[in-house]
C-alpha cells in the first residue's frame, strides 16, 4: 500500500477531526453549566441537540475510518495476518463507537419525554439504555484482542510506532477512566467524563500522527 507523507498526514488529521465530532455529539448530550446529572442533560436537550447527533455520529465514523489507513501504514512491518487483525478490529470498534454514539439518541429522546411528562427518568430509559449496554458488551472482546496485538507488535519493535505510542492507546486511558470521574467535579466533569470515550481516541490519533510526521514514506 503506498501512502505518501501528505496522506499519511491527512489520515492522522482526519482521525482526529473524528474523535472531535463525536466528542461535540457528547457535548451537545450532556453539558449542562448548572447540572451533572447526565440523563436529565439529555431530557433538557434540544431537538436540534439530539437530531445533529446522530449526523454527526455518521460522519465522525467515515472520519474514523479513513485516519485507520495511518495504522495500516504504521504495521506494514508486521506480517499481514497481524496487521489485518489490528486494522478489522481498530475498524469494528470506530464502527461501534458510531452505532453506540446513535444509540444514545433513544436514550435522549425517552429521557425528553420523561421531562415532558414527569416521567420516572431510569424507567423510562430502561430499555434504551439495556439496549446500548449490551452493545458496549459485545465490543470488549474485540477490544481485548486489539489492544494485546497493538502493544505486543509495538513493544516487539514490529510496526513504525515507536514504543512510547503505547502510553496513549486507548487501553491506558480507558483503565483510568474511573479515577478521572472521581477526581474531577462541576462543569469540568461534565467535559472529560462525558467525552472520555472520544477524547481518549483524540488522544491516539493525535500521538500517532506526532510520531509518523516526518515518516519517510518512500520505501
Amino acid at each position: 500500500m503506498n501512502i505518501n507523507q501528505s496522506w499519511l498526514r491527512v489520515m492522522g488529521l482526519t482521525g482526529i477531526l473524528g474523535g472531535l465530532l463525536l466528542f461535540t455529539g457528547d457535548m451537545l448530550f450532556y453539558y449542562d453549566s448548572v447540572s451533572t446529572n447526565l440523563k436529565l442533560n439529555m431530557g433538557n436537550a434540544s431537538e436540534f441537540r439530539i437530531i445533529a447527533n446522530g449526523i454527526l455520529a455518521l460522519l465522525a465514523t467515515w472520519f474514523y475510518l479513513f485516519g485507520l489507513g495511518q495504522v495500516y501504514y504504521a504495521f506494514m512491518p508486521s506480517t499481514k495476518t497481524v496487521r489485518n487483525i489490528v486494522v478489522v478490529s481498530f475498524a469494528c470498534i470506530l464502527i461501534s463507537y458510531g452505532i453506540i454514539h446513535s444509540a444514545y439518541i433513544a436514550i435522549a429522546t425517552t429521557a425528553k419525554l420523561a421531562v415532558q411528562n414527569h416521567l420516572d427518568m431510569e424507567t423510562a430509559t430502561a430499555l434504551a439504555s439495556n439496549t446500548n449496554n449490551i452493545l458496549r458488551l459485545l465490543v470488549y472482546p474485540i477490544f481485548a484482542l486489539l489492544s494485546f496485538v497493538f502493544i505486543w507488535q509495538v513493544w516487539k519493535k514490529k510496526t513504525l510506532y515507536p514504543r512510547w505510542i503505547i502510553l496513549f492507546f486507548p487501553l491506558v486511558p480507558f483503565l483510568f477512566q474511573g479515577l478521572v470521574k472521581k477526581v474531577l467535579s462541576g462543569s469540568i466533569w461534565i467535559v472529560i467524563v462525558g467525552g472520555y470515550l472520544n477524547l481518549i481516541i483524540v488522544v491516539f490519533f493525535l500521538a500517532s500522527t506526532i510520531a509518523l510526521w516526518n515518516t519517510n514514506t518512500e520505501r
